[in-house]
């Protein structure tokens, strides 16, 4: 099986199907729950499912994250690749995550290990279509660093203005929402999951 590096060691720019198709099966095994039952919790077609574990599907972030709460677990259980000793991830490379309503695209850097629930993604965001989260698993905080351009983040009615160098953290098991208020913004996201 490939261990999700390309030539030189670099990890690809999309996620591979297997990688998803992979870890949803033995999430949803290790819950013990059916395929018509996992698809039931998460609002999906059973059908979306199927392709899904079959590694035919070609699913959004919203679909994932709807899984993984649905699951349980953190999103990136369902996104991470292997990793070696030593992770090196290029600017533009890595395991990317495409909104399917906004422009938003997260690249997961850093699952947390067993035993620690913290994942990293780097995000990029251009002005248009916000970018509505549901609310993760319980016990959820997101915390964010602007790189580059401003964004407009935070719980729904609760939103705040952020610049180069700001950061902020609030709960992620609430809806929340991104919103870049200039092209080419981006951002280090780091996940806690409690």
């Amino acid at each position: 099986m490939n261990n999700g590096t390309g030539p030189g060691g670099a990890q690809p720019s999309r996620m591979p199907r297997e990688w998803v198709a992979a870890a949803l099966r033995r999430e949803r095994a290790k819950a013990g729950i059916s395929l018509s039952e996992l698809a039931k919790r998460a609002g999906i077609a059973k059908s979306t499912l199927s392709q899904l574990e079959a590694a035919t599907g070609n699913p959004g972030i919203e679909t994932i994250w709807a899984l993984a709460v649905a699951l349980g677990v953190p999103f990136s259980v369902l996104v991470e690749s292997p990793a070696p000793a030593v992770t090196v991830i290029r600017a533009g490379e890595g395991p990317t995550m495409h909104a399917e309503n906004s422009s938003y695209a997260g690249t997961l850097l850093s699952a947390g290990p067993t035993g620690v629930r913290r994942d990293i993604y780097h995000g990029t965001l251009e002005p248009g279509a916000p970018r509505e989260s549901d609310p993760h698993i319980p016990g959820s905080m997101e915390h964010l660093v602007i790189s580059t351009g401003r964004l407009l983040a935070g719980p729904r009615g609760e939103t705040v203005e952020l610049g180069p160098g700001d950061y902020m953290s609030y709960r992620g098991d609430v809806p929340h929402s991104y919103e870049a208020l200039e092209p080419g913004t981006m951002f280090v996201m780091v996940m806690q999951h409690v």
